[in-house]
């Protein structure tokens, strides 16, 4: 089953996080992760409102988690931690 993989995003700190966005992006395509959006326009219905979405397609939660937990993805981490607020959450999908 495919996973979505889904980050809402707030940025503190727009230096810090471009750093992050090349290695992630580079790290999820390599993971077999696809962008379905990456930022744009949003309607803020129920809870936290993080102007930066974003929404990946994986093959499977496997290949999502490993992504995350991978050595490059940690490193980008680092900056994002320190440019940002955000939740992120792997769903897989139904068939």
């Amino acid at each position: 089953m495919t996973a979505l993989w889904i980050a809402n995003v707030e940025i503190t700190d727009a230096d810090e996080y471009a750093k992050y966005v090349p290695i992630a992006g580079e790290v999820i395509a390599e993971h077999g992760g696809v962008f379905l959006a990456r930022g744009g326009a949003y309607v803020q219905l129920e809870g936290r409102d993080r102007p930066r979405n974003v929404v990946a397609r994986f093959p499977s939660v496997e290949a999502a988690v490993a992504c995350y937990n991978s050595e490059k993805y940690q490193s980008a981490v680092v900056h994002a931690k320190a440019g940002s607020k955000r939740d992120i959450v792997i769903v897989e999908e139904t068939g």
